[in-house]
């Protein structure tokens, strides 16, 4: 009777180091994609400069958006131009005084913000500054 040696039979082993090396790729690629996907509120705008140009302390406030292209945002939110006191005047807390901030592109045509600025002042908004940056 003949007898084959046969081979030593090898256990499975899991390489944990290339896994882990896959699992980085992974964490940095969705990590770098996520920045990227994640869409900045409101419009980008380029605000003008002015020498006289302050920082403001925090408040009672609401950002009113002027873009190109007759783009109009409150707080981020589109809004028609109509609809803004309304939205403004949700924003209010208790009756307290809203300091609304103009923000507009350096663009945007001057009739167009004092649109904006008479629709305010009609609706019983006073506090109204215009967004600038220092130079």
């Amino acid at each position: 009777m003949r007898h084959w040696d046969e081979p030593k039979k090898r256990k499975a082993r899991v390489e944990i180091i290339p896994m882990i090396d896959v699992m980085m790729f992974l964490l940095v690629f969705f990590v770098l994609i996520s920045l990227n996907v994640i869409p900045a509120l409101g419009l980008k705008t380029h605000l003008p400069s002015a020498s006289s140009a302050q920082n403001l302390k925090p408040q009672n406030k609401a950002v009113v958006t002027l873009g190109l292209h007759d783009a109009l945002q409150v707080d981020g939110v589109d809004t028609p131009l109509s609809a803004v006191p309304t939205r403004l005047n949700q924003a209010r807390k208790n009756g307290e005084k809203l300091n609304i901030i103009v923000n507009s592109d350096r663009g945007v045509e001057v009739q167009r913000l004092v649109e904006v600025m008479d629709s305010l002042k009609q609706n019983g908004f006073e506090s109204i500054s215009i967004a600038t940056r220092k130079p």
